[in-house]
Protein backbone atom coordinates (compact mmCIF):
# COMPACT_ATOMS: atom_id res chain seq x y z
CA UNK A 1 0.00 0.00 0.00
CA UNK A 2 3.17 2.53 -0.19
CA UNK A 3 2.63 3.45 -3.16
CA UNK A 4 -1.26 3.20 -3.51
CA UNK A 5 -2.85 6.68 -3.04
CA UNK A 6 -4.37 7.94 0.69
CA UNK A 7 -7.50 6.80 0.21
CA UNK A 8 -6.96 3.43 -0.62
CA UNK A 9 -4.27 3.64 2.52
CA UNK A 10 -6.45 4.85 5.29
CA UNK A 11 -9.64 2.51 3.83
CA UNK A 12 -7.27 -0.02 4.31
CA UNK A 13 -6.34 1.14 8.18
CA UNK A 14 -9.81 1.70 8.95
CA UNK A 15 -10.39 -1.47 8.20
CA UNK A 16 -7.78 -3.26 9.85
CA UNK A 17 -8.77 -0.85 13.26
CA UNK A 18 -12.34 -1.84 12.98
CA UNK A 19 -11.32 -5.97 12.24
CA UNK A 20 -9.66 -5.50 15.67
CA UNK A 21 -12.06 -3.18 17.96
CA UNK A 22 -15.41 -5.25 16.62
CA UNK A 23 -13.65 -8.93 16.54
CA UNK A 24 -15.19 -9.75 13.94
CA UNK A 25 -13.31 -12.10 11.28
CA UNK A 26 -13.60 -11.04 7.49
CA UNK A 27 -13.67 -15.08 6.07
CA UNK A 28 -10.82 -16.58 4.88
CA UNK A 29 -9.84 -14.13 2.15
CA UNK A 30 -9.50 -10.76 3.00
CA UNK A 31 -11.00 -8.23 0.80
CA UNK A 32 -8.66 -7.15 -1.81
CA UNK A 33 -10.47 -4.46 -3.80
CA UNK A 34 -11.71 -0.46 -2.37
CA UNK A 35 -15.47 -2.40 -2.94
CA UNK A 36 -15.06 -5.40 -1.03
CA UNK A 37 -12.87 -3.37 1.94
CA UNK A 38 -15.82 -0.84 2.53
CA UNK A 39 -18.51 -3.49 2.09
CA UNK A 40 -16.84 -5.79 4.30
CA UNK A 41 -16.24 -3.01 7.19
CA UNK A 42 -20.14 -1.95 6.34
CA UNK A 43 -21.08 -5.58 7.21
CA UNK A 44 -19.10 -5.51 10.30
CA UNK A 45 -20.51 -2.58 11.07
CA UNK A 46 -24.17 -3.90 10.75
CA UNK A 47 -23.29 -7.09 12.24
CA UNK A 48 -21.89 -5.48 15.55
CA UNK A 49 -25.34 -3.62 15.94
CA UNK A 50 -27.51 -6.48 15.49
CA UNK A 51 -25.07 -8.19 18.46
CA UNK A 52 -25.11 -5.35 20.96
CA UNK A 53 -29.10 -5.12 19.65
CA UNK A 54 -29.83 -8.73 20.78
CA UNK A 55 -27.42 -9.17 23.84
CA UNK A 56 -29.78 -5.72 25.13
CA UNK A 57 -32.93 -6.90 24.53
CA UNK A 58 -31.86 -10.65 26.09
CA UNK A 59 -30.38 -8.39 29.33
CA UNK A 60 -33.93 -6.57 29.50
CA UNK A 61 -35.85 -10.23 28.95
CA UNK A 62 -34.02 -11.86 31.75
CA UNK A 63 -34.39 -8.43 34.23
CA UNK A 64 -38.05 -8.27 33.40
CA UNK A 65 -38.96 -11.65 34.27
CA UNK A 66 -37.98 -11.04 38.00
CA UNK A 67 -38.50 -7.14 38.27
CA UNK A 68 -39.64 -7.40 41.70
CA UNK A 69 -36.75 -9.28 42.90
CA UNK A 70 -33.96 -6.91 40.78
CA UNK A 71 -36.07 -3.83 42.39
CA UNK A 72 -35.42 -5.84 45.71
CA UNK A 73 -31.42 -6.00 45.11
CA UNK A 74 -31.10 -2.48 43.80
CA UNK A 75 -32.58 -0.96 46.99
CA UNK A 76 -30.34 -3.39 49.45
CA UNK A 77 -27.29 -2.22 47.61
CA UNK A 78 -28.31 1.17 48.62
CA UNK A 79 -29.15 0.05 52.22
CA UNK A 80 -25.24 -1.89 52.29
CA UNK A 81 -24.11 1.44 51.17
CA UNK A 82 -25.73 3.41 53.38
CA UNK A 83 -24.43 0.97 56.60
CA UNK A 84 -21.13 1.26 54.85
CA UNK A 85 -21.46 5.01 54.92
CA UNK A 86 -22.12 5.39 58.52
CA UNK A 87 -19.62 2.74 59.40
CA UNK A 88 -22.61 0.76 61.34
CA UNK A 89 -21.53 -2.22 63.66
CA UNK A 90 -21.62 -6.15 62.29
CA UNK A 91 -24.56 -7.07 64.49
CA UNK A 92 -26.66 -3.95 63.70
CA UNK A 93 -25.88 -4.90 59.81
CA UNK A 94 -26.84 -8.51 60.22
CA UNK A 95 -29.98 -7.61 62.00
CA UNK A 96 -30.77 -4.85 59.54
CA UNK A 97 -30.08 -7.78 56.57
CA UNK A 98 -32.49 -10.77 58.45
CA UNK A 99 -35.09 -8.17 58.71
CA UNK A 100 -34.94 -7.02 54.98
CA UNK A 101 -34.96 -11.16 54.27
CA UNK A 102 -38.00 -11.26 56.86
CA UNK A 103 -39.91 -7.93 55.45
CA UNK A 104 -39.40 -8.65 51.94
CA UNK A 105 -38.70 -12.41 51.30
CA UNK A 106 -36.28 -10.99 48.02
CA UNK A 107 -39.20 -9.36 46.31
CA UNK A 108 -40.11 -5.50 46.46
CA UNK A 109 -43.43 -4.21 45.32
CA UNK A 110 -44.75 -0.64 45.56
CA UNK A 111 -47.99 -2.20 47.24
CA UNK A 112 -49.61 0.98 48.44
CA UNK A 113 -49.16 2.83 44.61
CA UNK A 114 -50.62 -0.64 42.99
CA UNK A 115 -53.50 -0.58 45.54
CA UNK A 116 -53.99 3.25 45.09
CA UNK A 117 -54.28 2.43 41.36
CA UNK A 118 -57.42 -0.14 41.17
CA UNK A 119 -61.16 0.39 42.02
CA UNK A 120 -62.21 0.09 45.77
CA UNK A 121 -63.89 -3.30 45.09
CA UNK A 122 -60.97 -4.48 43.40
CA UNK A 123 -58.91 -2.88 46.36
CA UNK A 124 -60.63 -4.97 48.91
CA UNK A 125 -61.28 -8.23 47.26
CA UNK A 126 -56.62 -8.46 47.31
CA UNK A 127 -56.67 -6.93 50.88
CA UNK A 128 -58.85 -9.78 52.31
CA UNK A 129 -57.44 -12.17 49.84
CA UNK A 130 -53.97 -11.30 51.21
CA UNK A 131 -55.08 -11.16 55.27
CA UNK A 132 -57.35 -14.74 54.61
CA UNK A 133 -55.31 -16.71 57.74
CA UNK A 134 -55.54 -13.52 59.98
CA UNK A 135 -59.12 -13.64 59.50
CA UNK A 136 -59.47 -17.29 60.06
CA UNK A 137 -57.60 -17.81 63.01
CA UNK A 138 -59.04 -14.66 64.95
CA UNK A 139 -62.08 -15.16 66.24
CA UNK A 140 -62.91 -11.82 66.74
CA UNK A 141 -63.17 -11.48 62.78
CA UNK A 142 -64.63 -15.04 62.21
CA UNK A 143 -67.68 -13.99 64.01
CA UNK A 144 -67.52 -10.49 63.02
CA UNK A 145 -70.04 -8.70 60.06
CA UNK A 146 -68.13 -9.13 57.10
CA UNK A 147 -68.48 -4.87 56.22
CA UNK A 148 -66.75 -4.59 59.54
CA UNK A 149 -63.57 -6.97 58.78
CA UNK A 150 -63.39 -5.56 55.42
CA UNK A 151 -63.27 -1.93 57.02
CA UNK A 152 -61.06 -3.03 59.41
CA UNK A 153 -58.70 -4.81 56.78
CA UNK A 154 -58.08 -1.64 54.48
CA UNK A 155 -56.95 -0.08 57.83
CA UNK A 156 -53.86 -1.96 58.39
CA UNK A 157 -50.97 -1.79 57.74
CA UNK A 158 -48.37 -4.78 58.00
CA UNK A 159 -44.85 -4.84 60.04
CA UNK A 160 -42.45 -6.96 61.07
CA UNK A 161 -40.12 -7.54 64.22
CA UNK A 162 -37.27 -9.47 65.11
CA UNK A 163 -36.86 -11.65 68.25
CA UNK A 164 -35.95 -9.39 71.27
CA UNK A 165 -37.98 -6.06 69.83
CA UNK A 166 -40.27 -4.00 72.17
CA UNK A 167 -43.33 -3.59 70.29
CA UNK A 168 -44.60 -1.71 73.32
CA UNK A 169 -43.06 0.07 76.04
CA UNK A 170 -44.64 0.27 79.33
CA UNK A 171 -45.22 3.91 80.14
CA UNK A 172 -45.57 5.81 76.11
CA UNK A 173 -48.88 6.71 74.80
CA UNK A 174 -50.71 3.68 73.06
CA UNK A 175 -51.15 5.03 69.43
CA UNK A 176 -51.64 1.72 67.72
CA UNK A 177 -53.27 -1.57 68.46
CA UNK A 178 -51.47 -4.97 67.23
CA UNK A 179 -53.22 -7.95 65.13
CA UNK A 180 -50.47 -11.27 64.94
CA UNK A 181 -50.76 -13.29 61.60
CA UNK A 182 -47.75 -15.17 62.82
CA UNK A 183 -45.46 -14.89 65.86
CA UNK A 184 -44.96 -15.21 69.39
CA UNK A 185 -45.05 -12.21 71.66
CA UNK A 186 -44.52 -11.97 75.68
CA UNK A 187 -46.51 -9.66 77.47
CA UNK A 188 -44.56 -7.86 80.38
CA UNK A 189 -46.55 -6.32 83.21
CA UNK A 190 -45.32 -4.13 86.37
CA UNK A 191 -45.98 -7.76 89.01
CA UNK A 192 -43.12 -9.39 87.02
CA UNK A 193 -46.33 -12.01 85.14
CA UNK A 194 -45.43 -12.73 82.01
CA UNK A 195 -48.55 -13.68 79.26
CA UNK A 196 -47.70 -15.47 75.46
CA UNK A 197 -49.55 -14.30 72.57
CA UNK A 198 -49.28 -15.93 69.09
CA UNK A 199 -51.07 -16.45 65.82
CA UNK A 200 -54.63 -14.87 65.80
CA UNK A 201 -54.49 -12.60 69.09
CA UNK A 202 -54.35 -9.17 69.17
CA UNK A 203 -52.85 -6.12 72.12
CA UNK A 204 -52.53 -2.87 72.86
CA UNK A 205 -56.52 -1.99 72.20
CA UNK A 206 -56.40 -0.90 75.95
CA UNK A 207 -54.88 2.27 75.21
CA UNK A 208 -56.67 3.07 72.08
CA UNK A 209 -60.31 2.59 74.13
CA UNK A 210 -58.86 4.71 77.05
CA UNK A 211 -56.18 6.91 75.69
CA UNK A 212 -54.31 6.53 78.07
CA UNK A 213 -50.72 5.03 78.54
CA UNK A 214 -49.25 1.58 78.23
CA UNK A 215 -49.14 -0.11 81.65
CA UNK A 216 -46.97 -2.93 80.09
CA UNK A 217 -44.26 -3.48 77.79
CA UNK A 218 -44.56 -6.41 74.94
CA UNK A 219 -41.95 -8.07 73.12
CA UNK A 220 -41.62 -10.27 70.36
CA UNK A 221 -39.63 -13.63 71.01
CA UNK A 222 -40.00 -15.04 67.95
CA UNK A 223 -39.85 -13.10 64.45
CA UNK A 224 -43.27 -11.78 64.49
CA UNK A 225 -45.33 -10.34 61.25
CA UNK A 226 -48.22 -8.05 62.63
CA UNK A 227 -50.65 -5.81 61.19
CA UNK A 228 -50.67 -2.32 62.96
CA UNK A 229 -53.97 0.12 63.50
CA UNK A 230 -54.01 3.57 64.26
CA UNK A 231 -55.36 4.96 67.09
CA UNK A 232 -57.46 7.55 64.40
CA UNK A 233 -58.63 4.34 62.51
CA UNK A 234 -59.63 2.15 65.37
CA UNK A 235 -61.75 5.13 66.13
CA UNK A 236 -63.42 5.44 62.98
CA UNK A 237 -64.22 2.06 62.35
CA UNK A 238 -65.92 1.80 65.46
CA UNK A 239 -67.70 4.65 65.19
CA UNK A 240 -69.89 3.01 61.92
CA UNK A 241 -69.84 -0.64 64.06
CA UNK A 242 -70.75 0.43 67.76
CA UNK A 243 -71.57 -2.99 68.53
CA UNK A 244 -67.73 -4.25 67.20
CA UNK A 245 -66.86 -1.38 70.38
CA UNK A 246 -68.19 -3.34 72.88
CA UNK A 247 -66.92 -6.57 71.41
CA UNK A 248 -63.20 -5.13 72.02
CA UNK A 249 -64.13 -3.56 75.60
CA UNK A 250 -65.36 -7.13 76.88
CA UNK A 251 -62.26 -8.78 75.65
CA UNK A 252 -60.30 -6.55 77.43
CA UNK A 253 -61.94 -6.40 80.86
CA UNK A 254 -61.88 -10.22 80.39
CA UNK A 255 -58.15 -9.67 79.96
CA UNK A 256 -58.16 -7.45 82.85
CA UNK A 257 -59.85 -9.95 85.48
CA UNK A 258 -57.23 -12.69 83.93
CA UNK A 259 -53.70 -10.94 84.88
CA UNK A 260 -55.35 -8.93 87.59
CA UNK A 261 -54.06 -5.33 86.31
CA UNK A 262 -53.84 -3.22 83.12
CA UNK A 263 -52.78 -4.39 79.65
CA UNK A 264 -51.11 -2.18 77.42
Amino acid sequence: LQNDSWGKQYSHALFKAMSHMLCIGYGQQAPEGMTDVWLTMLSMIVGATCYAMFIGHATALIQSLDSSRRQYQEKYKQVEQYMSFHKLPGDTRQRIHEYYEHRYQGKMFDEENILGELSEPLKEEIINFNCRNLVANMPLFANADPNFVTAMLTKLRFEVFQPGDFIIREGTVGKKMYFIQHGVVSILTKGNKETKLSDGSYFGEICLLTRGRRTASVRADTYCRLYSLSVDNFNEVLEEYPMMRRAFETVAMDRLDRIGEEWP
